[in-house]
């Protein structure tokens, strides 16, 4: 693919993620204030790029996106530490490195955003398992098949690629646009 090409697709993936995800990033953006306004938490995972995403997400959310507000609670769990992550896997196997921060951290009411662009990755999937079993809400980043991740989630936020690169670029503006929402909520005073 020529340099113009890939900017050409990736107009094109962005024009159809306009078109479709809107109305589900709001519903991402409404839960996921009503979980902080509950006094709950956000735990992201993902592998790869999605691991960076993950970490990028949380850094907004900890950090600020914009605009001075409170930080919020939220944890990236590719970033539980080395060690804990290599405890881990080396422990009970890498399918399992997620799942095992959901089953130590994870609480009623809290919401796990599972970022996935196969939809299969099994360390992902397995965290959502453990994550429904504590009674948390499921957010599901994919690409456009959505995987067995699609049928796991309470949102599934659905990349219309079945490119890699252009469904990370797809979820980097996701999660800037839930940032940016959830900022106009809190900054507005909403508690509800």
């Amino acid at each position: 693919m020529t340099i113009s090409a890939a900017f050409d697709d990736h107009a094109r993936v962005l024009k159809l993620a306009a078109e479709h995800l809107p109305s589900t990033l709001q519903s991402v953006a409404d839960e996921l204030f009503r979980c902080f306004m509950r006094g709950n938490k956000l735990l992201v995972c993902g592998n790869g790029g999605s691991a960076s995403d993950s970490e990028h997400l949380v850094a907004e959310l900890v950090g600020r996106y914009r605009d001075e507000r409170r930080p919020l609670p939220a944890l990236a769990l590719s970033a539980g530490g080395t060690a804990t992550l290599t405890a881990v896997s080396n422990d009970y196997g890498y399918e399992t490195v997620f799942s095992r921060q959901v089953e130590a951290l994870a609480l009623t009411g809290d919401m796990l955003f599972a970022i996935s662009t196969s939809g299969n990755s099994p360390n992902v999937l397995a965290a959502v398992t453990a994550a429904r079993a504590r009674g948390c809400r499921v957010v599901a980043f994919t690409g456009e098949t959505g995987g067995k991740l699609a049928s796991m989630a309470d949102l599934l936020v659905a990349a219309p690629s079945k490119i890699t690169a252009r469904i990370q670029e797809v979820h980097g503006l996701c999660i800037h646009v839930i940032c940016e929402s959830l900022d106009v909520k809190l900054l507005a005073g909403q508690t509800g």
